[in-house]
């Protein structure tokens, strides 16, 4: 999600505290959220398939593989 994206949500959510949203906007904010919270959670998921956990007997297991959080799910 780009940067413009964002500060639109911005604008949008301020605009709804001070005057309230048409219909279209209230459509628009519900888009562009939607799509935020995807991109947060396709990160996050990106991050934790990275993340490595050592075992008290030495080994190393993949968290994104122990739990099956690939890319894509």
């Amino acid at each position: 999600m780009n940067q413009e994206k964002i500060n639109r949500i911005n604008e949008l959510a301020r605009k709804s505290k001070s005057q309230g949203l048409t219909p279209a906007e209230k459509e628009e904010q519900k888009k562009l959220r939607t799509e935020y919270v995807a991109t947060i959670r396709m990160n996050l998921r990106a991050q934790l398939d990275n993340i490595s956990v050592q075992e008290e007997d030495g080994s190393i297991t993949n968290l994104g593989e122990k739990y099956g959080l690939k890319k894509g799910n």
